[in-house]
């Protein structure tokens, strides 16, 4: 089946991954789509190679492969599929004026990119069984692995700002190990290797 041919549940997964531009197992693609992807949808979008699926746990983590970019952006002046719907249709009409923009010179990475406070918090979370712990961010980095050092440290910075994050050096420095030493994020002229987040 041409890709042309996409059911509109596969053109949907494929559209919300394209807006999160990152892996996302069905879990995070419920959170934040409604759905998930599954059986024959999962299979025929695999098959295609516009998504990588992989097992996780007990469930898929989902992510566009570089022909599935290339199929978003090919969507942004497609006409609504047949049963879109009027959502489906004001989705479409949003679609075209992301086209006007790549038109006039906008990249598409400049409009999706991934959430990085939310995968920080994500990976904060999976290190710690409570909130208010402090974690290593040698140990963080480690679960960023799709994120660029730089928007993670821009992000760091920023949350600290923010009420009920904590970012600080460690108390005892003879006990940082090189990877501590390299984890660490500058600012404030001080260079901090340890996060904390307290419960929202």
């Amino acid at each position: 089946m041409p890709t042309d041919q996409l059911t509109v549940p596969e053109r949907a997964a494929l559209l919300a991954l394209m807006a999160e531009a990152r892996e996302l197992t069905n879990a995070e693609l419920h959170e934040v789509a409604g759905f998930t992807l599954t059986g024959v949808p999962r299979r025929r979008l695999v098959e295609r190679k516009l998504v990588t699926s992989r097992k996780v746990g007990r469930t898929f983590a989902h992510e566009l492969t570089d022909d599935g970019w290339a199929w978003c952006k090919d969507e942004l002046g497609a006409e609504p599929p047949a049963r879109a719907g009027s959502l489906g249709g004001a989705l479409y009409a949003l679609l075209a004026g992301l086209r006007r923009h790549l038109a006039r010179g906008g990249q598409l990475y400049e409009i999706f990119q991934p959430d990085v406070e939310h995968l920080i918090r994500s990976a904060y979370g999976e290190l710690v069984d409570a909130p208010g712990h402090w974690v290593g961010l040698a140990e963080l980095r480690e679960l960023l692995t799709g994120v660029s050092r730089k928007d993670v440290d821009a992000e760091l910075e920023r949350m600290a700002s923010t009420p009920g994050v904590h970012v600080r050096a460690a108390s005892d420095q003879k006990s940082l190990t090189d990877a501590d030493h390299s984890a660490a994020v500058r600012f404030g002229g001080d260079d901090r290797h340890l996060l904390m987040i307290e419960a929202r």
